[in-house]
């Protein structure tokens, strides 16, 4: 029953384009603030920014684990947009970079996919803030797919 709801949810966001009904089907990604939107081609996640997402008051600079937690979903979306799996994959291994402190303000994420094997799929994906030549984050994460 789960599988056949998440296959109806991608399947409407690949038809129409809008992703709400996917993210909110994610209790952790719609408690965070994510969302997705298509800028041309490209699949562009975003988290909102709301004061619960700050991990260093003294900076103020965002935590950690909430810019992780969008590189990972922005990737997992990649992979559900650009494949044909109906089934929400495994993470099996995530190496992040943090390039530069997250400001107080919406973070924006872009994944691509860099190799889509038989059960593994490794991504890449980069995280700014206003300049997308100025990443704060970057990461590789490898699904188990299939």
């Amino acid at each position: 029953m789960i599988e056949h709801e998440l296959a109806k949810r991608i399947a409407d966001a690949k038809q129409n384009g809008t992703f709400a009904s996917l993210v909110e089907w994610i209790p952790y990604a719609r408690f965070l603030g994510v969302s997705l939107a298509l800028d041309g081609d490209a699949l562009v996640g975003r988290l909102a920014f709301a004061p619960r997402n700050i991990g260093n008051a003294a900076l103020p600079a965002l935590h950690g684990g909430t810019i992780g937690a969008l590189l990972e979903f922005t990737a997992m979306f990649e992979l559900l947009w650009r494949t044909e799996t109906a089934a929400l994959p495994k993470v099996i291994g995530c190496t992040i970079e943090y390039l530069r402190s997250g400001k107080p303000q919406d973070t924006f994420a872009q994944a691509q996919i860099v190799r889509q094997g038989r059960r593994v799929a490794p991504l890449r994906v980069v995280a700014w803030q206003g300049d997308r030549s100025k990443p704060i984050a970057a990461a590789t994460v490898q699904f188990l797919v299939g």
